[in-house]
């Protein structure tokens, strides 16, 4: 039992650190760079920020499908653990 609780729980402790770092996105795709330079150098302000937004946004998904995943998959086993051992 706790061989399986330990194993779990450092998947779940690097899930948690994922999904709080909170470091800017600060890496973009060469289009979304060119796209922002283009439009700073017309004196719009306002897509760069969308973009980078959007971009988090996008990252952030693969997060929470594993993270949800990974957590119905956890409380399944907890049920199942409890019922055997009644």
């Amino acid at each position: 039992m706790k061989n399986a609780l330990l194993r779990h729980s450092w998947v779940l402790l690097l899930m948690i650190l994922l999904s709080v770092s909170n470091e800017v996105a600060t890496a973009q795709c060469p289009m979304c760079k060119t796209t922002v330079e283009a439009n700073q150098k017309d004196g719009g302000k306002g897509l760069g920020k969308g973009l980078n937004s959007g971009i988090l946004y996008l990252l952030s998904m693969p997060f929470i499908a594993v993270g949800s995943i990974s957590a119905v998959y956890i409380y399944r086993k907890r049920r199942e653990n409890v019922s055997l051992g009644e």
